[in-house]
C-alpha cells in the first residue's frame, strides 16, 4: 500500500468586496482549527495502515494530514475625484488542519510512539499554516495604497491588484511543494517520523 504522507489543499481566494472597517496593515489575526479523523489499530503498523485507508482523499491519493485555508477580504476602494485608491484591505483567514486520531486506547509504548509521530506531523502542518499567513500578509502589503490618478469606477486599481496576485499565488504554491519535497524525501523530517514510528 503506497500513499502520499500529506498534501496541502488550497481552498483558494474568495474575494468579498464591500465596505471595510478602517484598519492598517497587519491588524488582523487568523483563525486556526484542528479537525481529526479516526484511525483503527493498537500497533504502529495497524495504525499506519488505517491512515492509508481512512486518511483524507485528495486527487493524488490518501494522505496522513492536510491543511486547507479559506481567505476572504473586505476592501475599501475610495474614489477621490478622478482618482481611485484602495484605502484598506482587511483579510479573514481560516486555516484548518486535518489530522489522524486513534479510535482505541493504545498500549503505553505505542501511545508514546504515536505522540512523537503526531507531534511531528502537527509541526509539519503548522508550517504550512504559517505559509498561508505569510501569503495573506503579502497580499495585504501590495493591496493597501494601490492608486490610479485617472480611474473613475476603480476598474484600473482592481485590475492592477489582480495582476499582482498571480505571481504571489504561484510563489506560494511553489513554496509548499518545495517544502513537502524536502520533508518527504528519504532522510527528510516526515520520512524519518514514519520510519521511527513503524520500526520496532
Amino acid at each position: 500500500m503506497r500513499f502520499i504522507p500529506r498534501s496541502t489543499v488550497f481552498a483558494g481566494f474568495l474575494f468579498a468586496l464591500g465596505m471595510a472597517l478602517p484598519v492598517s496593515a497587519q491588524e488582523w489575526q487568523p483563525t486556526e482549527k484542528i479537525e481529526h479523523y479516526k484511525v483503527n489499530g493498537t500497533s504502529p503498523m495497524a495504525l499506519y495502515q488505517s491512515i492509508g485507508e481512512r486518511g483524507p482523499k485528495l486527487s493524488l491519493g490518501r494522505v496522513i494530514a492536510h491543511t486547507t485555508f479559506k481567505l476572504t477580504w473586505q476592501r475599501d476602494y475610495q474614489q477621490q475625484g478622478a482618482a481611485c485608491v484602495l484605502a484598506t484591505a482587511k483579510p479573514k483567514l481560516v486555516i484548518t488542519h486535518t489530522l489522524p486520531k486513534p479510535a482505541q486506547k493504545l498500549p503505553a509504548d505505542v501511545a508514546a510512539k504515536w505522540e512523537t509521530f503526531y507531534d511531528g506531523i502537527v509541526e509539519h502542518e503548522k508550517l504550512h499554516g504559517q505559509f498561508m499567513k505569510d501569503l495573506t500578509q503579502q497580499i495585504q502589503d501590495v493591496s493597501i495604497g494601490l492608486r490610479d490618478e485617472n480611474d473613475p469606477g476603480c476598474k484600473k486599481v482592481r485590475a492592477a491588484l489582480q495582476a499582482q496576485l498571480k505571481p504571489i499565488s504561484d510563489a506560494h504554491v511553489a513554496r509548499h511543494s518545495e517544502y513537502d519535497q524536502v520533508e518527504m524525501s528519504p532522510g527528510g523530517a516526515v520520512h524519518q517520523l514514519i520510519l521511527a514510528f513503524l520500526n520496532p
